[in-house]
């Protein structure tokens, strides 16, 4: 019997606890975009200040993952998250008071950054992997992944409640109290990795070393650039966009709201399809369908029908990939180092954020528009389709150690 059944920690309560806490902590990242316009305008900077604090916020979220993932597989999961969390409600409360670029990118960029590596997909999806039945690992991991897109759903409107009502600062207070919910249900995620397979004994260099020699791995790594460049431009970039053309702040909202909703969905679905058929077909699918569904809103007139459109098919295929690629890491190299493994391919998504929520707030600033890096965003998009294609996703053979299988040695 694992740890996870010798207590209240059941995998139902993890997926449960773990959920929750994606919900919390993604549903409050995804209100950034509603900040950039009133955060600009009365601190009078360029869009491209708090674009860049937002965008180094996501490369360290990425760079710490790695790292946060390695001590969490080695001791547990629960301290890691819970720490993570008062990082966040300080980032958060020193971001109301910040009315300067470098304290606004100490609190954005360092504090919550280094919050969301610890209490997002990588961190917690493993502890859900570990805990998960091996025939329902897909479908807790797409459960997982979607309450990151609930929260999306009903803290965006929350947090665009927040700023209408009471102003941005205050806004960002109330936001912080709600980040600190995720201390208690931490406790859940409390767990130790499990031993007795072939990879008890293998150490992280090793692990490291492992995924470094797999072609499939590196190329899963960088499809998840792709991502990463993608979601997260349309993330924070999508409201002031629709603002430009005309459209309400409401409207802003209400689309990253039906991305979130609709995505719930694409993940769920995700985790179920992923059980059935191959992960890395269904990837390259879904990269394909964002580049059409991406061309085909710019080439529309912006109304709330063209918005509501696009929102809820971008909304199906936003992070449907996480389930599939933290999948295909599970079941190619096990679960033992999973939240290290993933954190690296993670890492990338986050360069990948970078990149695109940096980059469209500059080329906004230098000329006005968004065409040329939404483009940018539909051609990575069918690059991701193609590479995608040749990953092999068999699970790695490795022979159990005699000692750790329970028989005796020779």
């Amino acid at each position: 019997m694992g740890p996870m059944q010798q207590s209240w920690r059941t995998p139902v309560v993890v997926l449960i606890c773990g959920t929750l806490v994606m919900m919390l902590a993604f549903g409050i990242r995804q209100t950034y975009g509603l900040f950039l316009t009133p955060i600009s305008e009365t601190l009078d900077w360029p869009r491209g200040i708090f674009s860049f604090a937002v965008a180094l916020q996501s490369l360290i979220w990425g760079l710490a993952q790695p790292l946060l993932g390695g001590l969490a597989d080695r001791y547990g999961s629960g301290r890691v998250v819970a720490l993570s969390a008062v990082s966040y409600v300080a980032g958060l409360y020193l971001m109301s008071v910040s009315t300067d670029p470098w304290s606004m990118t100490f609190s954005t960029a360092l504090l919550t950054g280094v919050a969301m590596s610890g209490t997002s997909f990588s961190m917690v999806l493993a502890v859900i992997g570990r805990a998960a039945p091996p025939h329902r690992r897909g479908l807790y991991l797409g459960i997982g992944s979607a309450g990151g897109s609930l929260g999306q759903t009903l803290v965006v409107p929350f947090g665009q409640v927040l700023i209408s009502t009471y102003g941005w600062v205050d806004a960002l207070v109330l936001l912080a109290a709600t980040a600190g919910l995720i201390v208690p249900l931490s406790a859940a995620l409390a767990e130790k990795p499990a031993a007795g397979t072939a990879q008890a004994d293998q150490t992280p260099w090793q692990a490291l070393a492992e995924a470094r020699r797999h072609k499939g791995y590196l190329l899963l790594t960088a499809g998840f650039f792709v991502c990463g460049f993608q979601t997260l431009f349309i993330a924070q970039h999508l409201p002031p966009l629709l603002l430009d053309n005309g459209l309400s702040p409401a409207v802003g909202a209400t689309a990253i709201s039906l991305i979130g909703l609709f995505n719930v969905i694409g993940c769920l679905g995700a985790g179920v399809l992923g059980n059935r058929y191959s992960k890395k077909n269904l990837l390259s699918l879904i990269y394909f369908g964002r580049a059409v569904v991406m061309a085909g809103f710019f080439l529309f007139p912006m109304t709330y029908f063209t918005v509501v459109v696009f929102s809820s098919l971008i909304g199906l295929l936003f992070l449907s990939t996480i389930p599939l690629t933290s999948g295909i890491v599970a079941q190619v190299f096990g679960t033992r180092y999973m939240a290290m493994l993933y954190g690296i391919v993670f890492l990338d998504h986050q360069i990948g954020s970078f990149i695109g929520i940096w980059l469209g707030g500059l080329l906004f600033d230098y000329t006005g528009s968004y065409d040329a890096i939404w483009w940018t965003a539909v051609g990575l998009g069918v690059a991701a389709a193609i590479i995608h294609w040749p990953i092999d996703e068999r699970a790695i053979s490795r022979v159990v150690p005699a000692a750790a299988a329970g028989t005796p040695s020779p």
